[in-house]
């Protein structure tokens, strides 16, 4: 791998990079990209491992360090942030960049390579991958190859392409007309806990004019896209009760009350068969003018396409389309379980069955009062709620007993669409790539930002870096090489721009 790079630089070592657009200049610096994000993957970043993440923030210091950056840990009620300012200067406006360094657990097993913090370059090759040698770009860097690997591209793609954006920058002798101040979360992956207390401790230190988030994927259509608001998240954990041992259901079956059954029943009263929310109060607050439903009707989508990629007939009807779906709060079960099941399943009344919720968020709807609407629901429906699991005396008091545990609450948050420094934005990226902005209202995952606008009281954008099919969260992880070009032309035509 090494031999690709050093070839590389010396063939391009002369040449002039006054065009940031000369794909000869950008090819030689998303080599150095490549190299960069290699090692940068190769430092294993589990954002449940305090270890990882003090591995990490060395080499965060050194590369930041390298382009004249002033690098500081900012302690927390946990893991440290890592934060890294060029010199300020007063007359100039401040962008705060906010990415994240801590990535998901592996499970190596599940991953078609030996080791997912080794990175690997696979091409295209009919319906699958096909892994080459890194030396196999010495004449060329293929746009259309990945990068296979934990957080190639959550999120530490982005970060090796601001990098090497400030590189390219220099090396072409620009003026960055703004004051650059950097944060780089080290628990986003775990809810980001410590951030919002974090924000107010550092506030002066972090006051800007406008933020830009950098996580997350571009548009399915691989246009240039503008993110103005992501909703939130908090969880529920359902827990229903039958005997309090499992039971044979030859001895006990029609006799023992089943709580897998319980919980169907009472997860049908939620949703209607269109999958709305029926629960009293849900969507209150959420209005639709009908220039905002034009907004969300320019994002290209296919609903046709999306349908046949994920393999279902009809979608849920909440909204009449996808991005208008995403305007409103989502009840959704991420996990259901009861019993044994499969080639372990076994001829049993259970003792317990388990629903997990998330309900994602909009600014409309506070997280608290949906979670209460829920619980208030339950308790309607005949139930005992309770916070722990039920004593005997409890279980022979009541017929119906849940035990209900919550999460804390993530806000969403949404810039207004004619913001001026999301204009700036848009025309920027428009003039950079020569076509249309995709700029979507609000995106369906949460992004733990909403302490900086709380707190520092400025606008917040998302630009999105990597490819839309990056695996993030799962085995076999990537980043097409394609999306390194992308992201170094984009954090260059921001940070060259005036406003």
């Amino acid at each position: 791998m090494k031999r690709i790079f050093s070839i590389l630089f010396i063939l391009l070592s002369f040449h002039s990079f006054s065009q940031i657009n000369d794909s000869t200049a950008i090819k030689s610096q998303v080599a150095k990209a490549i190299k960069e994000l290699g090692d940068f993957v190769a430092i294993p970043n589990d954002a449940l491992n305090g270890d990882d993440i003090d591995d990490n923030i060395f080499w965060l210091k050194k590369k930041f360090n390298e382009r004249g950056f002033n690098t500081t840990e900012l302690e927390t009620d946990n893991h440290p942030l890592f934060f890294a300012a060029l010199p300020i200067e007063d007359n100039k406006p401040t962008i705060l960049f906010y990415m994240h360094f801590d990535g998901q657990s592996v499970d190596r097993s599940k991953w078609n390579q030996p080791n997912p913090y080794k990175m690997v370059l696979k091409a295209p090759e009919g319906d699958g991958w096909k892994t080459h040698s890194f030396d196999d770009m010495l004449e060329d860097i293929p746009y259309d190859w990945r990068l296979f690997g934990r957080s190639t591209s959550d999120d530490k793609g982005p970060i090796v392409m601001f990098l090497n954006a400030i590189d390219l920058i220099k090396k072409n002798g620009k003026k960055i007309p703004f004051n650059i101040k950097v944060i780089l979360d080290s628990e986003e992956e775990k809810s980001s806990k410590p951030l919002p207390n974090a924000v107010k401790v550092y506030r002066e230190l972090l006051e800007a004019d406008f933020l830009i988030i950098n996580d997350g994927p571009v548009h399915s259509s691989g246009k240039p896209t503008l993110v103005y608001g992501c909703r939130g998240i908090t969880t529920l954990s359902l827990i229903t009760y039958g005997p309090v041992k499992p039971q044979h259901s030859g001895h006990y079956g029609n006799y023992a009350p089943n709580p897998g059954f319980q919980l169907a029943h009472l997860l049908a009263t939620m949703k209607n068969k269109e999958g709305k929310v029926i629960i009293p109060g849900y969507y209150d607050g959420i209005t639709l003018d009908s220039t905002t439903i034009e907004v969300l009707k320019s994002v290209p989508d296919s609903d046709v396409a999306i349908a046949e990629k994920q393999q279902f007939k009809t979608a849920e009807k909440v909204g009449d389309f996808y991005q208008e779906a995403l305007q409103y709060p989502s009840l959704n079960i991420r996990g259901l379980g009861s019993g044994w099941i499969g080639k372990e399943a076994r001829t049993i009344v259970p003792e317990s069955a388990t629903a997990e919720l998330d309900l994602r968020l909009v600014p409309e709807t506070d997280g608290n009062r949906l979670k209460t609407l829920v619980k208030q629901h339950i308790t309607k429906q005949g139930y005992k709620v309770l916070d722990h699991v039920p004593t005997k005396e409890e279980r022979l008091k009541f017929d119906n007993i849940i035990t209900i545990t919550e999460s804390s609450v993530t806000n969403a948050f949404r810039t207004d669409l004619n913001n001026p420094y999301g204009n700036f934005l848009v025309k920027t990226m428009k003039e950079s790539f020569n076509d249309d902005v995709v700029q979507i209202r609000i995106m369906g995952g949460t992004v733990p930002i909403s302490p900086f606008i709380n707190e520092l009281k400025i606008p917040a954008f998302i630009i999105p870096m990597v490819n839309a099919d990056n695996n993030q969260h799962s085995p076999n992880e990537n980043l097409k090489i394609g999306q390194l070009a992308y992201g170094i032309n984009t954090f260059y035509s921001i940070l060259t721009s005036t406003l």
